[in-house]
């Protein structure tokens, strides 16, 4: 799956290898809260949202639009800030990349089916709005001090970035005190499968793949806040903004979640590991929550 283009400024560095606190000027987070029954139970003020879904070919030309309903709830984070969080139901696919992938790595292999359980995962990366609501609340620290403000490019409705991943952890630990609810990073095959928006596993000795983006077989700056001025497969070269956008301004993906292509890299709660040899099948945080000194952690985008 392609992490195409990462948001990148002279001082910012952005990676998906191993990453330490030394390396998050551009790493956000986006939440995930775990549904352990396959139902809606359990949630106030349970909503549906309708939304159009975009397919594009290696061109970039638009090829098919889709209207699509997911439901969501919404978490008040006091004066005024909400955070809503989409229901992702459970399913099986087949998790990394193929060697023939333009753009994978051999950190991506194998590929191997993994069955995620249902949970509900944050609309959109978390604002700066939504991280300051939290950060500021002293009385709910948990282990360490927040920032209110970390990021480098400032504005409420942008994704908040340059957060280290006890940051990012001690974040959701401060939702959940504040909800009473169940709130942590995604693991790594949660938000894969969540940005591939896809239920059906590949038969990989068919030869079967996924495109490597959930628009299609490319990504557009029309699609996604990413470095086109820089081509992917054969459409146009567009523009590279050199900034973050604010959250929601480009088309979702099929579970109706916004910028799980580019922007921010967000943090997941899986240990770095060299390649998938041993990676669980199941959807559960690879090897423990990375609590050693967060030496390394990983990354998607």
């Amino acid at each position: 799956m392609q992490n195409y283009h990462p948001r990148e400024h002279e001082d910012l560095g952005c990676l998906i290898e191993e990453t330490g606190d030394s390396h998050q000027q551009n790493q956000g987070i986006r939440l995930v809260k775990t549904q352990r029954q396959p139902s809606l139970c359990g949630v106030e003020k349970f909503s549906f949202n309708g939304f159009e879904v975009v397919t594009v070919n290696a061109q970039g030309q638009e090829i098919q639009r889709r209207r699509e309903i997911s439901g969501y709830f919404t978490e008040n984070l006091g004066k005024e800030i909400d955070l809503d969080l989409v229901y992702i139901p459970g399913g099986t696919f087949t998790m990394g990349s193929p060697e023939t992938e333009k753009g994978s790595r051999p950190t991506e292999r194998p590929q191997h089916p993994v069955t995620v359980c249902p949970f509900f995962m944050g609309k959109y990366p978390v604002t700066q709005a939504q991280w300051k609501a939290i950060a500021s609340r002293t009385d709910l620290t948990v282990e360490i001090d927040l920032k209110p403000y970390p990021s480098y490019f400032k504005g409420d409705e942008r994704p908040v970035e340059s957060v280290s991943w006890h940051e990012a952890v001690e974040f959701c630990h401060r939702l959940s005190k504040l909800t009473e609810r169940d709130y942590r990073l995604p693991s790594e095959a949660e938000w894969e499968y969540a940005c591939r928006a896809v239920r059906k596993p590949l038969n990989l000795e068919q030869g079967e793949s996924y495109p490597p983006f959930h628009f299609g077989d490319t990504l557009t700056d029309q699609l996604a806040n990413c470095r086109a001025s820089e081509t992917y497969a054969n459409e146009p070269k567009g523009k590279d903004r050199g900034k973050t956008t604010p959250v929601g301004q480009f088309p979702p993906n099929a579970f109706g979640l916004y910028d799980m292509h580019d922007n921010v890299w967000e943090w997941c709660l899986d240990p770095w590991h060299d390649d998938y040899n041993g990676a669980p099948c199941d959807g559960n945080v690879w090897g423990g929550q990375n609590q050693t000194n967060n030496s390394s952690a990983a990354l998607r985008k």
